[in-house]
């Protein structure tokens, strides 16, 4: 946890992963994906589906659906996943190590209001 908190990336196997999140600006799922990959300190592309519709339909077009959030790592896409997805696939395909260190949002969850 000290390397976490010193800003230690926890990428193992790959030098630079390539991650695009197709992410909604408010919504807890949204904000789920965004503190699993700031809490290991990995860069993303943050695609907003609501005010770029072309976001949207490239999203569309990738997973064949319309649910978000939807990430692709390395050309890999998960579709409609929540935080705690998208970190079970990193740690499972070696790409991180797991960490306890907390997230800064709900990695499970809807927003409050829905």
């Amino acid at each position: 946890m000290a390397a976490f908190r010193e800003g230690v990336n926890h990428m193992t196997n790959v030098k630079e992963a390539k991650i695009i999140a197709y992410l909604k600006p408010v919504c807890g799922w949204s904000n789920g994906v965004r503190a699993v990959l700031q809490k290991y300190h990995l860069p993303y592309e943050d695609r907003d589906i609501i005010n770029n519709p072309a976001y949207f339909n490239e999203m569309v077009q990738k997973t064949g659906q319309r649910l978000s959030p939807s990430v692709e790592i390395n050309g890999k896409v998960l579709a409609d996943v929540s935080g705690d997805e998208v970190e079970a696939y990193l740690v499972s395909s070696g790409l991180i190590k797991p960490s306890d260190a907390p997230a800064a949002a709900p990695t499970d969850r809807a927003c409050e209001t829905h």
